[in-house]
């Protein structure tokens, strides 16, 4: 089978060793997204969409339209860079979503009533390098909003928490958990700890194929964080997130891009 793979990294961790593992018996094509368009050729038996910019969005379209199979879909991808529609698409699918208003920009919610609460604010468009702050006080909105004026923006009641975030995947059925300090903590981030599943509180599993069912995604990643006594919060979802370090992924991936083949 072939099977290609959208992405402008084709060295990346997972998806090196995914090609490893697929290269003896099946061939294995990199379109980078930055190329121009129409792809040449027939088409692959599957595309796994790794890269989410707006051009690697509109390669899989091209791709869609041509009838090709691609994971995750350009739609699916599409809605979780937007964290209005996330939030919106969440909360009335009955997930324990972060509660999420957004404004045009981050200068207009500075000028606007003081928030009554801490609060997390991060840019509306999921990208690298995008905006994710913790703010306190006016004065903390204001030097963000200075630095990031024409930003727009969500905002998100800060939730009392132990300042780790749980980092759940998922590749097809099978899901892989990990623990990491959260972006907003004092300590920085700091490495991931690899969690067995069992460790988790009940039901957290099922929420996350829960989530994979609402969002249509095949590849992905759930962002949770313990309200206490293990009640989860989601604060993001993400499309086909790289899932460094977690043992058995690259055979999960391997196995599903070759399922969506056949």
């Amino acid at each position: 089978m072939r099977v290609g793979l959208i992405t402008s990294d084709p060295g990346h961790p997972l998806l090196d060793l995914t090609t490893a593992l697929l290269a003896p018996g099946h061939q294995v094509e990199v379109l980078d997204p930055r190329a121009p368009l129409p792809v040449p050729g027939p088409l692959a038996d599957v595309y796994l969409l790794k890269a989410r910019t707006p051009p690697a969005l509109a390669l899989a379209r091209h791709l869609e339209q041509r009838h090709a199979r691609v994971v995750n879909s350009a739609a699916a991808t599409a809605l979780c860079q937007d964290r209005t529609s996330m939030a919106a698409l969440a909360l009335s699918a009955g997930l324990p979503f972060a509660g999420t208003r957004t404004f045009t920009t981050l200068a207009r919610l500075a000028s606007g009533p003081a928030l009554s609460r801490p609060a997390v604010v991060k840019s509306r468009h999921s990208r690298r390098h995008d905006v994710v702050a913790r703010v306190d006080t006016p004065a903390q909105l204001r030097d963000l909003a200075a630095a990031h004026p024409d930003e727009p923006v969500v905002v998100q009641d800060f939730a009392p928490n132990d300042g780790w975030d749980y980092k759940l995947w998922a590749i097809g059925d099978q899901l892989f958990a990990g623990l990491r300090r959260s972006e907003l903590s004092p300590q920085g981030r700091g490495p991931t700890r690899s969690l067995r599943l069992d460790d988790l509180p009940p039901g957290w599993p099922a929420l996350v194929h829960r989530v994979g069912e609402v969002f249509s995604l095949d590849v992905y990643g759930v962002d949770i964080v313990d309200g206490g006594d293990g009640a989860p919060l989601i604060v993001d979802i993400n499309a086909f997130p790289g899932i460094r370090g977690q043992s058995g992924a690259p055979e999960a991936l391997a196995a599903l891009a070759l399922s969506r083949a056949a």
